[in-house]
């Protein structure tokens, strides 16, 4: 039974539409996931079917008894008008249980008097027993798991609501809402503001979910954790995959290579039947099925107003565009202008830091080829070792050397070596380090820059005004030119959509040259790693394996 049904939606604002037509429903126990490209509408659907927003056109329908709870992605006025701590504000979710001691205290007071009958016996026997049922024994024991699992520590369980971070207003709105259960569990980026362990705490919790999940993620591991079915959402349709992220693009890729195959066969069928129809017509005998071919063809392609003419027919024919991936792609190309030495970067007795250590390192050996990925807490000093690689900051003790021939490609997280006065266009033009063979000229730049989805007047765009995502596709662009055979990539994924991601990933798993590789994308760094660096205790490790056979180490 579906609890929630979608009929034809569409949403626009200031006339701009952004998606129409779309239909989809929500069974008992689905665990969707929601992915698209950044700004086909995600957000808005889910506050559609929320009910926060009312749509175009289309309606929205939940089955009557359906409890729903919705987690935004930004959830700062969430508790606005509220001046409960932490704590209290999850203790509101059991009020009827509250309520339920509060009743068999003054119950038992009334007994400790001696005032004991059968009737009162009886009913505080039921009071006890559906208190009991509906989990008041374990309840705070349940609180207490979810804040500490949100990475709330007991210290922070009294702060007033009005006195947490943006960050930590969203995380005391999901422990609320996962404490609720509601029958229909819809979240905006739910793992936005957690840190790794908090984000392996959320999957476990909601693989064991009892009712249903619509969850929008960009991470695609956490997809592949807790969703067994994919909705992939464009301007005009929701298509629904069984299974998880990772099932969804192998069905994903079949279908786009089953609808080639149809173009191609629809194509050739009408080239066919046109060959025949320029043979046959006005000729006689033929003429007759030449005329009913040219009408069925007509048809076919588009209402002619009962002017059917072959040079019309054909001209369709023409127009017909080979189907494509639904989603903007951008067209990276990572290739080294050189080859390196075998061994690309070996330190010794290495301790980084600033004027204090922030830790020492395994003596690091790096083959050429290999995708090293760095891993490792907020704050343990990832980004610090990347600077001291590349010699923007020395090492506290030890050595470090870099191979024969390596060029170095750098992409920061921050992006801060971009220039934000400057237009998208300039900055191409104006990078030092450009391998000779690839300067582009102005025109070939805004060739090249439309690859990377910057179109038109895009180009024109000042950096400072870009968003975080096409930030991030302006630093692939530049990298891209500079011929790098040693990439060091800090989170290169971040702000990018799905489409973006899976782009990168693809190129970088094709890149002949070295990757050391900063990044909290966990499909990223499970796709493409061959080596661990984890930084943990004050200490790198270096483990030589793939991100799975370093879990499994690590659970040992």
């Amino acid at each position: 039974m579906s609890i929630l049904t979608a009929y034809n939606l569409a949403q626009a604002f200031d006339r701009q539409v952004i998606f129409q037509g779309l239909s989809a429903k929500i069974e008992h126990g689905n665990k969707i996931g929601l992915v698209g490209p950044n700004g086909v509408g995600k957000t808005s659907l889910l506050r559609i079917l929320a009910g926060l927003e009312r749509p175009t056109d289309g309606s929205a329908y939940r089955a009557g008894n359906i409890k729903l709870g919705y987690l935004h992605q930004e959830a700062v006025d969430t508790f606005a008008s509220r001046d409960n701590t932490v704590y209290a504000e999850m203790l509101t979710v059991f009020a009827a249980l509250r309520a339920m001691e509060t009743q068999m205290t003054a119950i038992e007071a009334r007994m400790a008097t001696g005032a004991i009958d059968d009737e009162l016996l009886a009913a505080y026997g039921a009071l006890q027993a559906t208190y009991e049922q509906q989990g008041g024994y374990t309840y705070q024991t349940r609180i207490e798991q979810v804040l500490q699992g949100l990475d709330f520590n007991a210290t922070q369980w009294q702060l007033p609501l009005s006195h947490l971070s943006g960050g930590q207003k969203t995380r005391a709105l999901l422990a609320r809402l996962l404490l609720e259960e509601p029958d229909l569990l819809m979240l905006d980026e739910p793992t936005n503001h957690l840190d790794v362990q908090a984000v392996a705490w959320l999957e476990k919790m909601l693989q064991g979910w009892p009712g249903a999940l619509l969850v929008v993620s960009h991470d695609r591991y956490f997809l592949d954790k807790v969703a067994d079915i994919i909705w992939e959402m464009s301007a005009t349709a929701i298509e629904v995959y069984r299974g998880n992220y990772t099932a969804y693009t192998r069905q994903r890729a079949e279908r786009w290579a089953r609808r080639q195959v149809e173009f191609d066969a629809t194509h050739e069928r009408l080239s066919k039947e046109m060959d025949f129809i320029y043979k046959h017509i006005g000729s006689g005998r033929g003429h007759a099925m030449a005329m009913g071919k040219l009408r069925r063809i007509s048809t076919e392609l588009g209402s002619f107003r009962n002017t059917f003419k072959p040079a019309k027919a054909k001209a369709k024919i023409k127009e017909l565009r080979r189907p494509a991936a639904e989603w903007a792609q951008m067209k990276i190309e990572l290739a080294a202008a050189q080859q390196s030495g075998k061994l690309v970067l070996h330190t010794r007795d290495l301790i980084v830091g600033y004027d204090e250590p922030l830790f020492s390192a395994d003596d690091i050996q790096l083959q050429r080829g290999v995708c090293a990925a760095l891993i490792g807490p907020n704050g343990t000093g990832k980004t610090t070792l990347l600077r001291t690689l590349l010699g923007e900051l020395g090492p506290l003790n030890g050595t470090i050397h870099l191979g024969h021939n390596v060029r170095i490609g750098y992409f920061a997280q921050a992006h801060d070596n971009l220039n934000p006065e400057r237009t998208v266009l300039k900055e191409l033009l104006s990078q030092p380090g450009i391998d000779p063979q690839r300067t582009v000229d102005e025109t070939a730049a805004r060739n090249y820059l439309a690859r990377y989805l910057f179109r038109a007047n895009d180009v024109y765009k000042s950096v400072g005004s870009l968003s975080g995502g096409e930030r991030g596709r302006l630093a692939l662009a530049i990298l891209a030119l500079q011929g790098a055979n040693f990439l060091m990539l800090d989170e290169p994924t971040n702000h990018l959509d799905l489409p973006a991601q899976e782009v990168l990933q693809a190129i970088l798993d094709q890149y002949e040259g070295t990757i050391l590789l900063i990044s909290h994308d966990r499909y990223l760094v499970g796709q493409l790693a061959t080596e661990i660096w984890s930084l943990r205790d004050s200490h790198l490790h270096i483990f030589a394996g793939s991100y799975d056979e370093f879990m499994e180490q690590d659970e040992l």
